[in-house]
């Protein structure tokens, strides 16, 4: 049961449970449910639908709901019958094709024995083709044995040249080990330079400080001669001095010498050393790598100069190949191409860049000589300007106009992609637009295609693609179209090496080159860059380092100063000290004279032995600096010995670079050299592999190319001179012949599928025909059993036709008047009554043959006069009611009354109304329909 809520959502309900709707459709496969099967669910609109079915149509609803078996194999059977027809037609036409094939075959069988004897010329020729690869094999590898030979010297003097280098080397690094002896002697001389100079200052402190102490005795002696005085007073004078200076002496600031921060003067000073150090190596390296780069940039200019020059030898090849006033044309073109309109292009052969040197041989071969010489205008004036004044050079001039022509769009099929194409002629170079546009119109190249070795074997399957030319890297296949005829003759050409295009270099490798020397220079202004960056860092080191020795002496020369100033005040301290105690003491003047003479003279002999170590430490510190000055002379002249080395060593590094590239060169020529070897014996191989046989047919063959070439040549032509009205006659022959073997094999096969389909059909129909026939016969002695209880006559048949089973059908005929004939159920012959009667007896036929839970008829009886719908009424209660039979339900607003039920019908009344609440209870109480119309018509009053 479905549920629909006023929202218009969906319930399904299963013996009262919910379920989804996919077990409600598996239900009702399961149990041969058709909805739209007409003879299971017949509703009143669908009576006139059923009386349009076809009899195809008929046959399949009654097959649906009679036996699901049936339907398929009528199927089976239809597919089956329209497979044999096609077979059997296939097998009609072959045979006639067959029969035609093999009298043309007949036909050409006079001129096929002149073809033969053309085709043994040309296997002479082929033959003689197969040697001549590798003559030109031959010839590679002497070129080959040539530039390894090249190679070799190149190998060797590159050998020799390494050898000389390491062994300019060896002395460099001698003397610099020799220079780094003197740079650690030299340290070790500025030490005892150091060493000595603090002993200097030590006796140059004592000495003063004894100095002080005799200037002090003097003084005192003075003092004692100029004192006249009496003793008290000097010795009052004497305490006041005496005290005076200690108290100087005691406001002196205690003066500690900064020994932290000397030594960290001292290690910021050899930090500094050490990087300056470390900056005039890393200084040396990148002036070592700068001259590298610009050796290389050197030689990178000169490469990209010979390169540049590429147009020359183009111009070149152009006046070896017959244009002699080619360079005076180019020349007066560049000086006077101001004077045109708009470009002017030419030569051609430098305007096209080929980067595939194979594609430049198919190029060259596909353009004729005098375009490659010719200059392209692209207005008449600069036109006739230019033939003007180039007809005294000899070169063509052609006019481009920019017609408009459409270059046809390069697509590559999924044909030519079988066949081994991959490209076309106008695709695989660069030029500008104009030269490539006069280029495709004046040799069509957007017609021209480009395959690969699998197009040589399948080459005669290009014409059916509407190609008439084609290159391979061995052939040049081109076809045209007779005059007289449709009939296509072709030629095939070998491939010959490109003389001219080969001259012109890959813009792609001038690219390489400019990148390259872009790269070296902005790799030499960064060396440069950062050489004036370390000479700044190191100029700053410098200046750092020396800032840091003038702070540390001018530390130390405080020091010294504040040092001699407390000495001082000692001195004098101790000195008036002296004084006032030989003063209390009493000693007479020339006693405290004496003493005083007798110390001055003790500290006299005492400065006086300082000097004599002084004056020897100033012999050493001399006889240092001497050395010191030897020894940096000496690593100066080691400094120059390197320089002028390495000097030489960079002259060979770049006799070594030149020997390197020039041994690159060699070894990029072996190797190309190589690769032509290799591509000319592959090439040679894919001719022919020798073998004894082979390499005595060779003997017999002429031994220098020029004469196999020429015999090659003459073979062709005694084959050429053989003249055909067919030139494809044998091939045409031989095409058939295996079209006629094929045809015959395919014709064999047919038959055998032919036998087969008939064996099948047979087998179907003998399982189908007979039980369909039987059902047809069951439902035609119901069906005119019942309706001639209703009217006059009926009958259903089969409308069988022999092997069209999409044909079968089956046939209703009905007559209603005694005097009319029997005709076949429809719309124009039958009244809708007379219809809905012939409906339901076929219908009432149907019901103990259909496999379904239910049928249901809806409104059958409307229409129908009262005769014919109790009629019908019985005959549908005798059917349904009959056992093993399944539910019918017949849906209808209304029933005669008096109709005869049976046991097994059951009444439902429908009931539904705004007054329906009151007759539903009394209804379902089980009062009669009286009482239930009677309160009906009350509650409408």
């Amino acid at each position: 049961m479905r549920k629909i809520d006023t929202r218009n959502k969906s319930e399904w309900l299963f013996n009262g449970k919910v379920v989804p709707k996919k077990d409600i459709a598996e239900i009702i496969q399961r149990f041969n449910i058709q909805v739209n099967n007409l003879t299971q669910f017949l509703p009143q609109d669908r009576v006139c639908e059923f009386a349009r079915l076809t009899p195809v149509q008929l046959l399949e609803e009654t097959e649906k709901a009679v036996d699901p078996q049936l339907p398929i194999q009528h199927r089976a059977l239809v597919e089956k019958s329209r497979e044999l027809k096609n077979v059997k037609l296939s097998v009609e036409r072959n045979g006639e094709t067959l029969n035609q094939w093999k009298a043309l075959n007949a036909e050409l069988e006079k001129d096929v024995e002149r073809v033969r004897q053309r085709e043994e010329l040309l296997v002479k020729v082929e033959s003689m083709k197969k040697k001549l690869p590798w003559l030109k094999y031959d010839m590679e590898k002497a070129k080959y044995m040539e530039s390894k030979e090249r190679e070799k010297d190149a190998r060797k003097k590159l050998d020799e040249a390494a050898k000389t280098l390491n062994g300019l080397r060896e002395p460099i690094e001698k003397q610099k080990k020799e220079k780094s002896v003197l740079e650690a002697k030299c340290k070790k001389i500025s030490s005892h330079m150091d060493e000595n100079l603090k002993k200097r200052v030590a006796l140059v402190e004592s000495e003063s400080h004894l100095g002080v102490q005799v200037r002090g005795k003097y003084n005192e002696m003075e003092d004692l001669r100029r004192q006249e005085e009496s003793h008290q007073q000097r010795i009052l004078k004497a305490k006041e001095d005496l005290a005076t200076a200690e108290l100087e002496f005691g406001n002196l600031p205690l003066f500690e010498p900064p020994k932290d921060e000397l030594e960290k003067l001292g290690a910021r000073i050899l930090e500094q050393e050490d990087s300056a150090n470390q900056k005039r190596y890393q200084k040396s390296e990148k002036e070592r790598l700068l001259s590298q780069k610009k050796l290389s940039l050197r030689h990178c200019l000169d490469r990209l100069t010979d390169m540049e020059n590429t147009h020359n030898k183009c111009l070149q090849a152009l006046k070896k190949s017959g244009a002699d006033k080619i360079f005076e044309a180019y020349q007066w073109l560049q000086e006077h191409r101001d004077e045109f309109n708009k470009e002017v292009y030419g030569p051609v052969l430098l305007e096209v860049n080929v980067s595939d040197r194979v594609h430049a041989d198919y190029l060259e071969g596909h353009v004729p000589y005098y375009i490659w010489k010719s200059f392209i205008t692209q207005d008449p004036g600069d036109r006739d300007f230019l033939v003007k004044n180039l007809r005294l050079f000899d070169v063509p001039v052609l006019n481009y106009m920019g017609d408009g022509r459409p270059n046809l769009p390069f697509q590559l099929s999924e044909e030519m992609h079988l066949l081994g194409i991959y490209s076309r002629l106008d695709q695989i170079f660069d030029a500008p637009n104009a030269v490539k546009e006069v280029l495709t119109g004046q040799c069509g190249l957007d017609r021209s295609y480009i395959g690969s070795k699998e197009t040589d074997q399948k080459a005669d399957e290009l014409l059916k693609l509407h190609i008439l030319d084609c290159w391979t890297p061995e052939n040049h296949y081109r076809w045209s179209k007779s005059r007289y005829g449709d009939h296509f003759s072709a030629s095939v050409e070998p491939v010959n090496r490109s003389s001219l295009l080969l001259c012109s270099l890959d813009l792609g490798e001038i690219e390489v080159m400019r990148s390259r020397k872009k790269e070296l220079e902005e790799s030499v202004a960064a060396f440069e860059g950062s050489l004036k960056s370390l000479q700044s860092e190191l100029r700053y080191l410098e200046d750092e380092a020396a800032k840091l020795h003038k702070q540390r002496e001018e530390i130390i020369k405080i020091s010294q100063q504040e040092k001699r100033k407390r000495r001082e005040m000692e001195n004098l301290i101790a000195q008036r000290r002296r004084k006032l105690e030989s003063m209390e003491k009493g000693d007479d003047l020339d006693t405290v004279m004496a003493k005083l003479i007798d110390q001055a003279a003790k500290c006299n002999i005492q400065r006086f032995h300082r000097a004599i170590e002084l004056k020897n430490l100033l012999v050493e510190a001399v006889s240092y600096k001497r050395s010191l000055a030897e020894t940096h002379m000496s690593s100066i002249e080691f400094d120059a010995k390197i320089r002028d080395l390495e000097i030489g060593l960079k002259e060979h590094e770049k006799f070594s670079m030149q020997a390197s590239l020039h041994y690159e060169c060699c070894k990029k020529d072996v190797e190309g050299c190589r690769q032509q070897l290799s591509v000319a014996k592959r090439h040679a191989e894919s001719i022919a592999i020798i073998t004894p046989e082979l390499e005595k047919e060779f003997l017999e063959m002429p031994t220098t190319i020029e004469e196999l070439e020429a015999a090659i040549q003459d073979n062709v032509s005694q084959a050429n001179s053989i003249l055909f009205l067919n030139n494809n006659i044998l091939e045409e022959y031989e095409h058939r012949k295996r079209q006629i073997e094929a045809l015959a094999t395919k014709l064999e096969a047919d038959n055998e599928e032919l036998m087969r389909c008939l064996a099948e059909v047979d087998n179907l129909k003998e399982n189908w025909l007979p039980t369909l026939r039987k059902l047809v016969a069951q439902i035609n002695e119901t069906f005119s059993r019942n309706f001639q209880e209703m009217a006059v006559a009926g009958e259903v048949s089969l409308d069988e036709h022999g092997k069209d089973f999409d044909q079968f059908g089956i046939l209703i005929k009905v007559k209603f008047r005694q005097a009319g004939q029997l005709q076949v159920l429809s719309a124009h012959h039958q009244s809708g009554g007379e219809r809905s009667v012939s409906t339901i007896l076929y219908l009432v036929s149907l019901q103990d043959l259909t496999d379904c839970p239910f049928r249901v008829v809806d409104e059958i009886n409307q229409g129908m006069d009262p005769i014919n719908e109790r009629k019908m009424f019985q005959q549908l209660v005798r059917a349904a009611s009959q056992p093993n039979t399944p539910q019918c339900f017949l849906l209808t607003p209304k029933l005669l009354p008096d109709l005869e039920y049976s046991e097994a019908c059951s009444i439902l009344n429908i009931m539904n109304g705004p007054w329906i609440e009151q007759p539903s209870k009394v209804w379902s109480s089980g009062d009669c329909w009286g009482t239930v119309t009677g309160l009906l018509g009350e509650s409408r009053c």
